[in-house]
């Protein structure tokens, strides 16, 4: 009886909760007595409407939340001077302390089914950073589609920033724990890229890729 009652309460508050602050306010009544952490994403299941936590910084004006969104605690979303928008696609999972931030013309997208572990950042400034659909990225991963000047008679922070080009992840990919991405990169699809790899170069569809920088170590379905 408890628990369909606890369902009820869940439901009823999902379908008033979003991105405003009452719908903040209806997703924290919703979680009242759900579990912590990653445990409370079935509450984005009880409506079409996203689940974001009260413990959640959403500082952007320009948001595309879509359908059962889960959006953790401590998630911090920020769109600096010309930043873009942020596309967060149906049934994405961003989790703890993950930063997602636009700037300088930069954008980010998100596809279907797709989840961000905690504590990654996804930074795109001046070139955009699209991340596809069903996507696995561990914890800890980094996505820069920009990079500082190297002048040597100029401090670092007062150099202007500059972009190879953005950065896209295929649909289906897996990014090992701690994985870096920088700028002009392009990730093939159902593409594996192991823990502690930094990306400077493309890795094509299916290919498994190690190292600082990742290098091809074998093809998905290919002995090592």
């Amino acid at each position: 009886m408890l628990g369909k009652l606890r369902r009820l309460w869940e439901r009823f508050w999902m379908s008033f909760a979003g991105t405003s602050r009452s719908g903040r306010i209806a997703a924290r009544l919703a979680s009242a007595f759900a579990p912590p952490y990653m445990a409370r994403d079935y509450l984005a299941f009880q409506s079409p409407n996203p689940y974001i936590d009260s413990q959640a910084v959403l500082h952007h004006g320009d948001l595309d939340i879509r359908r059962q969104v889960f959006i953790a605690d401590r998630v911090i979303i920020y769109q600096a001077a010309e930043g873009g928008r942020v596309t967060l696609s149906d049934n994405v999972n961003v989790l703890r302390d993950c930063v997602l931030e636009t700037g300088q013309g930069g954008s980010i997208s998100v596809g279907n089914d797709t989840y961000l572990h905690p504590r990654c950042q996804v930074m795109a400034y001046k070139g955009d950073i699209s991340i596809g659909e069903h996507v696995a990225i561990a914890p800890g991963c980094a996505f820069y589609s920009y990079n500082h000047g190297t002048d040597p008679d100029e401090l670092i922070k007062r150099q202007p920033i500059a972009t190879k080009g953005g950065i896209n992840i295929g649909d289906g990919a897996w990014l090992g724990f701690g994985v870096i991405v920088l700028d002009g990169v392009t990730i093939g699809s159902g593409a594996i890229i192991g823990a502690g790899s930094v990306v400077t170069g493309d890795i094509p569809d299916n290919t498994i890729a190690v190292g600082n920088p990742a290098r091809i170590i074998s093809h998905r379905g290919q002995s090592s």
